[in-house]
């Protein structure tokens, strides 16, 4: 029996992925960054809603550079996700499945992304 030369260890550092391979791995992640994010907005909501101090504490928070990067980060995530999402959903009606159509429709999912992006970052800043 020939053997077959196959890799033993993949590199995925010298691999390109396709852009629509980038557009699933980032909805993957930003669907868990949203899932993670909705524990830190409910424990803010929380505390902002348990009394008046409470309420000062979290503007206080709000108010710091750091909140405000970790806040953008959670709106730039799930704009991703829910462009992400209609893409799919599109996708699920029979619309844009081929390769270069749905090559467009990541791109066009990122460009979307980057514009929610900077709509966020000038509504929180």
């Amino acid at each position: 029996m020939k053997e077959k030369s196959r890799p033993v260890n993949l590199d995925l550092q010298t691999m390109r992925f396709p852009v629509t391979a980038i557009a699933s791995i980032l909805h993957r992640m930003t669907g868990v960054i949203t899932f993670v994010a909705i524990g830190i907005l409910l424990w803010l909501l929380s505390v902002s809603l348990s009394s008046p101090e409470g309420f000062q504490y979290v503007s206080g928070i709000a108010g710091h550079f750091f909140m405000k990067f970790i806040l953008w980060g959670i709106l730039t995530a799930l704009s991703y996700h829910i462009v992400g999402g209609i893409r799919h959903l599109i996708m699920d009606l029979g619309y844009f499945e081929e390769l270069e159509s749905g090559t467009q429709t990541a791109k066009i999912a990122f460009g979307a992304t980057v514009f929610l992006s900077l709509l966020a970052g000038i509504l929180v800043w």
